[in-house]
């Protein structure tokens, strides 16, 4: 956890000196709706060497540069700043995500809020901690009463009818939704009992894999859209306090019944 950590805090130190910054000239176009900046770039290379300094025998898997296979070995799963379009536009809520895999199994994960100074950690058996104090998903009873985050599939547009009818169902159950940009600190804040859930379809691994790995360690469940666990590899994830999880999953399916894995 310590190099981790360390690298957390020095990336995020970074991205936060270079908030406001970001001319036209600074960014790049993946595809539609999602771009990468310098500042992602250089946040990246600042996690990587401060693991590989540790942990030289590792691969990595990052977003902006390395996908390096993970097979038997250690892997770290690196999003280096998730909300660049909310950084790009000075909206404060963005945040960094670093997990450790072995096998296909996360071990490790910090998800880190800059702005808000709070560091999430988790450790595979060892429960979550949000700057040091455990924390837990919410006892929210049932979807009435709850608040549950979410993001919109623009990397999925071709199914956004689909998205469109869940959001409405899930819309019509709960207390209300958020979509803030940011999936690694929306998984966060579920593990803390800030949401009471959280959905997404077509995410990336280094979006959900130390986010997940908070929920459950802080006594959530985590699954793929066809309640399995297979989320980190199709990127589609529903998680959530477990006395409502049931009731969210049930809504995706019906929503993408047939379209979407079972």
């Amino acid at each position: 956890m310590g190099a981790a950590f360390r690298a957390a805090m020095l990336a995020g130190d970074f991205i936060c000196r270079n908030l406001g910054s970001i001319s036209k000239e600074d960014i790049d176009i993946k595809e539609a709706s999602d771009f990468v900046t310098h500042v992602d770039r250089a946040s990246e290379q600042i996690i990587i060497k401060i693991i590989r300094g540790k942990f030289p025998d590792h691969h990595f898997l990052a977003e902006e540069s390395l996908k390096e296979p993970g097979g038997g070995h250690y892997r770290w799963i690196i999003d280096p700043l998730d909300g660049t379009t909310n950084y790009i536009h000075g909206y404060p809520v963005f945040s960094l995500s670093i997990a450790l895999q072995l096998k296909d199994e996360i071990i490790l994960g910090v998800v880190f809020d800059p702005v808000r100074n709070e560091v999430f950690t988790a450790e595979k058996g060892k429960g979550s901690y949000l700057n040091g104090k455990r924390i837990s998903v919410s006892a929210v009873g049932d979807m009435t009463n709850s608040l549950v985050a979410t993001g919109f599939p623009f990397r999925k547009r071709d199914l956004i009818d689909d998205y469109l009818k869940l959001f409405k169902n899930i819309f019509n159950r709960v207390s209300d939704i958020r979509r803030a940009g940011s999936a690694a600190l929306d998984l966060a804040n579920v593990a803390a009992g800030r949401c009471d859930g959280f959905f997404e379809i077509a995410l990336s691994p280094w979006d959900i894999a130390a986010g997940g790995l908070l929920i459950r360690e802080a006594g959530g469940t985590v699954t793929d859209f066809g309640g399995g666990s297979d989320y980190i590899t199709t990127g589609n994830i529903v998680a959530a306090s477990p006395s409502i999880h049931a009731e969210m999953l049930k809504e995706v399916r019906g929503a993408f019944a047939g379209i979407i894995e079972k």
